[in-house]
């Protein structure tokens, strides 16, 4: 990133600080200026402490100066958080909310304020190996729509939609996601031990196939349905497997399961 630019995040909990560490060690922006408005002193402190950035215990001080503001509370938090920073956000600034469920008409309405990018990263954000996908209103500046991307790309992999509705399609996918393969790893690792594998072999093998199988997929640029039948000798222990998942109903409940993650997110957004 050629020019400096000064961020303030509303909240310094894990995202704040996936965001802040990634963009620190991608040399985007520099410490000195970013700030982090929480409340919390002893979150205050260490977020000082290990990564030289300013933090206040104020959100009205902490986006004084800032191009960009970064919305990274609770849900639950967000009404009163834009009810202190109404009226305090100048029209320069852009607002970038990584709140899940909270739409860009509901930052828009709380705030008072046109310029919103709103943000769905998930958690292997913090490795730097996250998906992320993003939208703005219309007003956002395309300087600040080059930062947000350069950001975003510190985290990992960002896709910019044009429509808003893909957001909530990724909050089930991708950013729910990561939670459904910890599921799947942790039932791999019981079967393991109920094989007879002590749980630290189990838990190595899961874990190292799980990953194998990714980096595999991701390098050849087969699909998962030709990997999966390459492995799949006819007759052998890996059909019979399958042949379980299938009579068990496992690809219908996953898919269910997304679409009720993805009905869950409308609501959190109508509730907002």
């Amino acid at each position: 990133m050629t020019e400096r630019i000064q961020i303030a995040f509303i909240g310094g909990g894990m995202m704040s600080e996936a965001i802040i560490s990634a963009i620190i060690d991608n040399k985007d922006v520099l410490p000195v200026d970013m700030i982090v408005g929480e409340l919390l002193e002893e979150r205050r402190e260490y977020l000082s402490s290990n990564y030289g950035i300013a933090t206040v215990a104020s959100n009205v001080d902490a986006i004084n100066g800032a191009q960009m503001v970064v919305l990274a509370v609770k849900p639950q938090h967000l009404q009163s958080v834009m009810v202190e920073l109404r009226g305090h956000i100048l029209p320069s600034q852009t607002v970038v909310s990584i709140i899940a469920g909270a739409t860009t008409n509901t930052i828009v309405g709380g705030l008072g304020h046109q310029a919103v990018i709103r943000v769905m990263p998930n958690t292997p954000a913090r490795i730097g190996h996250g998906m992320t996908v993003w939208t703005s209103s219309p007003v956002v500046s395309n300087g600040h729509i080059d930062i947000t991307k350069t950001i975003l790309s510190a985290l990992g992999q960002e896709i910019y939609v044009a429509e808003e509705k893909y957001l909530d399609m990724a909050t089930a996918l991708s950013a729910s996601g990561p939670a459904y393969v910890f599921l799947f790893i942790e039932g791999l690792i019981d079967a393991g031990v109920g094989l007879g594998l002590t749980r630290e072999m189990a838990s190595a093998l899961a874990v190292q196939t799980v990953y194998g199988s990714i980096n595999l997929l991701m390098s050849t640029g087969d699909t998962p349905s030709d990997l999966r039948n390459m492995v799949t000798s006819p007759g052998g222990t890996t059909a019979a497997a399958l042949s379980e998942f299938e009579r068990r109903g496992f690809r219908g409940t996953v898919i269910d399961a997304v679409v009720k993650a993805y009905e869950k997110a409308i609501d959190l957004g109508k509730q907002q």
